[in-house]
């Protein structure tokens, strides 16, 4: 298996833990979202943290430019940020549609990188695990999008940007060394503890299905799922990595069916079939390489396979 194969399929663990979120997420019960963002993100980062103790290396992570944290604070803080302000301003399907292009954008970013090339397949597998995000999260019924939601509409789609535009430009940072993603855990934490204190009631997590709630959060989709994605974005396919996140609602949706907490729709099985064929479509130069040799599979090289 080559290396940008390896690293693809690690940046796709973040995909099947974000497939809990939704899951655990209801477990925490009735705590505030900028609450449980700033305690799961500390969760996330402790873990970091204690990597550190057994890696004393780690620590030089720190020393990295400005643009770095800019980025990666900015990226994971922001998109909670925008995320929550649009589900405040606008009905929850209308601003999750909005926000879930980001896989998307991340396809359609991708073709400014060096070394890569957007192709067709990409685009068109894209597009179908879009079509099947919105069978999923709108159950098949009609959306109406309203002027008076225009604001919450605008914050979704700053979201859907800030995390798609982190994602990507970390490809230019391959250099930089997981270990920063610590950082950019615990600062979102703390603003995330500021926006709380500015915004909600704290409410804390009711016995002790709750806590173990959270700390699942903090440990998997708020926690290492962030650093498994940074590794995939930066040293795997890219464009695969972004098609094949509409598979997270789809798992997602999965999850809470087996937990006895939604019903299986034939929404869920068109949806299925709409991402799992987008998948395939948009790993099309993964899975046939025309030929080519599997020792160099590099972002260079894989950008000459043909149409």
């Amino acid at each position: 298996m080559s290396k940008k194969m390896l690293a693809t399929f690690i940046g796709f663990l973040a995909i099947l833990m974000w497939a809990l979120l939704a899951f655990f997420t209801v477990s925490t019960g009735k705590i505030p979202p900028f609450q449980l963002t700033a305690m799961t993100f500390l969760v996330g980062s402790s873990m970091g943290l204690v990597s550190w103790i057994f890696r004393p290396g780690g620590i030089k992570a720190l020393r990295q430019p400005p643009m770095v944290w800019i980025t990666g604070i900015g990226g994971l803080f922001g998109y909670h940020y925008f995320y929550f302000t649009a589900l405040r301003n606008a009905p929850a399907v209308e601003a999750g549609l909005i926000a879930y292009l980001w896989p998307l954008l991340i396809v359609l970013f991708s073709a400014l990188l060096p070394g890569e090339k957007l192709r067709w397949y990409h685009i068109c597998g894209a597009l179908l695990g879009l079509a099947g995000c919105v069978l999923i999260v709108t159950g098949g019924n009609q959306i109406s999008l309203k002027t008076e939601y225009i604001p919450g509409y605008l914050a979704a789609l700053v979201c859907a940007l800030t995390w798609s535009g982190y994602s990507v430009i970390s490809r230019k940072y391959a250099a930089v060394p997981t270990d920063t993603v610590v950082v950019f855990c615990f600062v979102t934490a703390v603003l995330s503890a500021i926006c709380h204190f500015a915004l909600e009631d704290t409410v804390m997590p009711s016995g002790n299905i709750e806590w173990m709630a959270v700390l699942a959060l903090g440990l998997m989709p708020v926690g290492a799922a962030f650093y498994v994605w940074d590794h995939g974005v930066k040293h795997g396919d890219i464009q695969l990595l972004g098609a094949a996140s509409y598979a997270a609602p789809l798992l997602s949706t999965a999850v809470l069916i087996a937990a006895g907490i939604a019903e299986p729709t034939w929404v869920v099985g068109v949806a299925a079939m709409l991402i799992t064929i987008g998948a395939i479509l948009a790993s099309k130069s993964m899975l046939f390489k025309n030929g080519q040799g599997s020792g160099d599979q590099s972002g260079a090289a894989s950008s000459k396979l043909s149409n």
